[in-house]
């Protein structure tokens, strides 16, 4: 059976998207009249996730995730602890998001399930540049730029083995350089890095380098829709969901 865990921590500060909202967390943030957490759970369920937690404070949100049937799972000092701690009480496999995926689809939670290998112990589901700009023209967001073109995290972890919990202990550092994926490369070693500047690294193998480097065998999941790699990470991405979303009803 697999398991879900929704990372739903608090700030440190608080959210300024909730206040704007006039919500206490963004996850509480409505979209078309439903919580931001209520509308990740369902795609979950819909995907076949049996289980799922939601990893957060005592709250408001502990107290939707309880209305919505999940488990809920103290938060750690940041994403990656917090991580740990559901896997620890989930174990393996492990379908790994955020709160704020607003768009997420049960299809693109089992297109990661299915195209992570038999032989992987961890698949990361990213989107290419030219599939999301074709999706919601405009989007803002963070690019890595390898060989292959460029990338967006879609916040959507397969923890497919229990060796996966290696990945965990490293994704901390990983986060701080999400921005500068010249540093992360460096991890892998001067000869990596040289490739990469070369322009010579594909992401795929970047991802599995680093995996090894670890311990574990990772795999890139290519999302096969650009809208996977929206999530509400400031104001601009919550009007382009909403107005998506009318467009597609009207």
């Amino acid at each position: 059976m697999t398991s879900a865990l929704v990372l739903a921590g608090t700030r440190a500060g608080g959210d300024p998207l909730a206040g704007l909202e006039g919500k206490p967390h963004k996850a509480l943030i409505e979209i078309e009249g439903r919580p931001l957490l209520e509308r990740v759970v369902a795609a979950l369920r819909l995907a076949g996730m049996e289980r799922i937690g939601v990893s957060c404070d005592e709250g408001p949100v502990a107290d939707l995730a309880r209305l919505l049937d999940c488990e809920v799972v103290p938060t750690g000092a940041g994403p990656s602890e917090s991580a740990g701690i559901g896997f620890a009480r989930f174990g393996a496999p492990l379908v790994l998001t955020t709160a704020d995926h607003a768009l997420l689809r049960p299809e693109w939670v089992r297109e990661l399930v299915n195209g992570t290998p038999d032989d992987a112990d961890l698949g990361v589901a990213l989107a290419k540049r030219d599939d999301i700009e074709r999706a919601l023209p405009g989007s803002r967001r963070t690019y890595l730029r390898f060989a292959d073109g460029e990338w967006s995290g879609c916040n959507l972890f397969y923890l497919r083995t229990s060796r996966a919990e290696h990945a965990l202990a490293t994704w901390n550092n990983v986060e701080k350089d999400r921005k500068r994926p010249w540093r992360i490369v460096g991890k892998l070693g001067v000869s990596t890095l040289v490739s990469y500047a070369l322009g010579r690294l594909g992401l795929g193998d970047g991802i599995a380098q680093l995996g090894r480097r670890i311990g574990i065998e990772a795999r890139l999941v290519r999302a096969s829709n650009g809208l996977a790699a929206v999530d509400v990470d400031k104001l601009q991405d919550l009007e382009d969901i909403r107005g998506l979303l009318a467009r597609s009803s009207a």
